[in-house]
């Protein structure tokens, strides 16, 4: 049993940077990989970065030079710093353990 908790979201204007952390608590592995995927209105969950414990990462194309995101394994963390935002990139944002763990959310909006 594993909780996660987000935090970071927020109203940006196009080309602002935000910061997105998760932090995990309960029956902790470190095998599973942890990322983040969001979700806009009308449309399909998608994936935004994946890392694994030993530290391979997989971004989605869209965020490719743009979001880095990073993890802690002593403290059980993953962070999402996102830069040069876009306003496709506003969606509710979500932390997963292994796929199988979701945390509830936090609301990034990218607008003027």
């Amino acid at each position: 049993q594993v909780q996660l908790v987000e935090s970071g979201g927020g109203l940006v204007q196009p080309g602002g940077s935000l910061r997105l952390s998760c932090a995990a608590s309960g029956s902790i592995s470190r095998i599973p990989a942890m990322g983040w995927y969001r979700q806009a209105p009308g449309k399909q969950r998608e994936l935004v970065a994946t890392i694994t414990s030993g530290g391979s990462i997989n971004y989605a194309d869209s965020v490719k030079g743009r979001f880095t995101i990073s993890r802690d394994n002593a403290k059980n963390t993953v962070q999402l710093q996102m830069n040069s935002l876009k306003p496709e990139d506003t969606a509710v944002y979500y932390c997963t353990y292994g796929l199988a763990y979701w945390g509830r959310g936090t609301q990034v909006t990218v607008s003027s």
